[in-house]
C-alpha cells in the first residue's frame, strides 16, 4: 500500500496515451448507447427516416418518412423524388390498368370514380379501367381521354358484401390470367366509394406498391390490427411486420399483382375450409402478403385518406374514401360530403 502511494507519476507521454484510452473508451461507450437506443426504437416500432413539418403556428404536425428501413421510398406526390418518377415515365409509354369491384349498390359510385380519375389519375397516360361487376348494363356511358378504355368483365352476382370479401382475390386473380395480364404493364386495384381530389401521376408506379392506412400511420406498432388468431394464414406474430396497409389501394407491376391476388386467395380458401375468415377481411391477408415480401414502394396517406379524428393529419390529400366525412376539391375549391 505504501509501494502505490509513493508511485512515481506517469511521464508525460504515457499521460498522453492514457487519456487518449480513456477518450476512446468513452466514445465507444457513447455508440453502444446510441446503437441500443436505435435497437429499442425499432422494436417499438418507430420508423426511421423521418422529416418533420411545422404549421405557420410552429405546432408539429404528422411528420414526412422518406424512405423504408429496408430502401423502398415513400411517395409523398409533391416532392422532388415524385416530380422526377413523373419525369422519367413521361415518354415510357407504359399502360397502366386500374381494377375496380362494382357489385350492388356500389354500381352508383362508378361514375363518380371514373370522372375523377379521368381528372386526375395518370394525366397523360394509358389507362384501361377493369370494371369486374355483376350488372354490366349499371356501366355508365361515359366520354373518356385519349389512350383510355374502359372494359367491364362479368362475374357472378354475390349479393352479401362479406361473400364477395371472400372471393375477391380469387376472382381478380383469374381476371389478370384471363384478361388483364398482356394487356398492361402495371395494374392498381381500388374500393370504388373513393374520388381522386389531387393529382396522382407515375410517382405511384413501382414493382410491388402498398399504401400506408392513413389511421395507423405513424402509429405504434402494437396498435396495428394485424390478425391473432394462432390457426390463420392471415396471423401475424408480435415480433413481425413493419408497417399497417390499407386494402383500399395496391398495385405493381400486372406479374407481381397476379402474384399477390393468388397467394391472397389461397390463403382465404384454407381459412374458410377451417370455417374461419381472417379479422379484418382481405386487408389481413394482404397485410400478411406484404410481410412475407415487403413492397418496393409505399405511398403515404395522401393516396388513402377520410376526413376523421383518428387520421393522419396530412397537408395534401390526393384520394378520399366517400364513406367517411367531407373533401375539399382541388379546382373548384367547394366542399363536398358523402354519407352512406
Amino acid at each position: 500500500m505504501a509501494r502505490f502511494l509513493h508511485t512515481k507519476q506517469l511521464p508525460g507521454l504515457e499521460r498522453g496515451t492514457w487519456r487518449r484510452l480513456v477518450l476512446f473508451c468513452c466514445a465507444m461507450a457513447g455508440f453502444i448507447y446510441f446503437l441500443k437506443a436505435q435497437l429499442h426504437q425499432r422494436a417499438a416500432g418507430e420508423k426511421p427516416f423521418v422529416t418533420y413539418l411545422s404549421t405557420a403556428s410552429g405546432k408539429k404536425v404528422d411528420p414526412l418518412i422518406n424512405v423504408t428501413s429496408w430502401g423502398a421510398p415513400i411517395v409523398w406526390g409533391d416532392r422532388e423524388e415524385s416530380q422526377l418518377r413523373r419525369m422519367e415515365f413521361a415518354d415510357k409509354g407504359v399502360t397502366t390498368g386500374l381494377a375496380v369491384f362494382v357489385i350492388g349498390k356500389y354500381s352508383h359510385y362508378l361514375q363518380k370514380f371514373i370522372v375523377s380519375a379521368e381528372r386526375y389519375f395518370l394525366e397523360g397516360q394509358a389507362v384501361t379501367y377493369y370494371i369486374l361487376t355483376d350488372n354490366l348494363r349499371g356501366i355508365p356511358n361515359l366520354s373518356l381521354r385519349t389512350g383510355r378504355k374502359l372494359k367491364a368483365l362479368y362475374i357472378a352476382e354475390r349479393p352479401e358484401w362479406v361473400h364477395l370479401s371472400r372471393t375477391r382475390m380469387s376472382l381478380l386473380s383469374s381476371s389478370i390470367k384471363e384478361f388483364i395480364k398482356n394487356e398492361v404493364d402495371y395494374l392498381f386495384c381500388m374500393d370504388v366509394d373513393q374520388v381522386f381530389i389531387n393529382r396522382v401521376g407515375a410517382e405511384i408506379l413501382g414493382d410491388l406498391v402498398a399504401t400506408f392506412h392513413p389511421v395507423y400511420f405513424n402509429r405504434p406498432h402494437y396498435t396495428f390490427p394485424y390478425e391473432t388468431t394462432l390457426d390463420s394464414k392471415a396471423y401475424v406474430e408480435d415480433s413481425e411486420g413493419d408497417y399497417y396497409y390499407t386494402s383500399e389501394l395496391y398495385g405493381g407491376l400486372c406479374s407481381e399483382i397476379y402474384e399477390l391476388a393468388l397467394l391472397c386467395s389461397q390463403f382465404i380458401i384454407q381459412d374458410m375450409e377451417m370455417s374461419y375468415h381472417a379479422f379484418l377481411f382481405e386487408e389481413s391477408y394482404l397485410n400478411r402478403f406484404f410481410i412475407n415480401k415487403r413492397p418496393s414502394r409505399i405511398l403515404s396517406p395522401e393516396y388513402s385518406w377520410w376526413d376523421a379524428p383518428e387520421t393522419s393529419n396530412i397537408q395534401v390529400k390526393r384520394i378520399l374514401s366517400l364513406q367517411r366525412g367531407c373533401f375539399q376539391d382541388s379546382e373548384s375549391k367547394g366542399a363536398n360530403c358523402y354519407s352512406t
